[in-house]
């Protein structure tokens, strides 16, 4: 028999879904995240081998790369994302304040809920920095979509927060 997959809820078999999440940053959840992309590192396979080696390469691990992580979420009057693409690139604010080299990197960090809505993982990502900013998607007349802005964060990292395990689920009873 397997080993469980979930320790604290042992009669669960369904992993947790895609579609409930929250994002964080500044001590503050940010409204209306509608879509987050894949958090994806990859590392660099050094071959090298031995004068006196077969004709085999050994490989060792070499650089990681993080992957960039986009954000979507539809148009609003919250600004969040644009004051933080704002302090990469500011048009307009005046030579030698363009950046904001003090503040524009921050950690963010992403949860995973469950279906009741508990934070079941969290992950934090480090020193993201806001490397594309769309305002506004193509808008068109004819259209029916939702009008979508999204902020491509570069980062140097994220790691699963061990600290966030896995919550007791409630049960519900049938009413009498």
């Amino acid at each position: 028999m397997p080993a469980p997959q979930f320790t604290v809820n042992t009669y669960r078999f369904d992993p947790y879904k895609n579609f409930k999440f929250r994002v964080k940053w500044d001590g503050r959840y940010v409204a209306g995240v509608s879509k987050v992309g894949s958090l994806k590192r990859s590392t660099e396979a050094i071959p090298h081998r031995e004068g006196g080696d077969l004709s085999s390469e050994r490989y060792s691990p070499g650089p990681t790369k993080y992957e960039p992580i986009t954000l979507e979420r539809g148009v609003t009057h919250d600004t969040e994302f644009e004051k933080w693409a704002n302090k990469v690139w500011n048009y307009g604010s005046g030579l030698g304040s363009e950046v904001s080299l003090k503040d524009f990197r921050k950690d963010i960090i992403i949860e995973v809920l469950n279906e009741a809505g508990q934070v079941a993982i969290a992950y934090k990502v480090f020193r993201c920095w806001v490397s594309e900013f769309q305002a506004l998607p193509e808008l068109d007349a004819n259209g029916k979509a939702i009008a979508i802005q999204s902020i491509k964060l570069q980062n140097e990292g994220w790691e699963r927060d061990y600290e966030v395990t896995e919550p007791t689920e409630p049960s519900f009873t049938e009413p009498s």
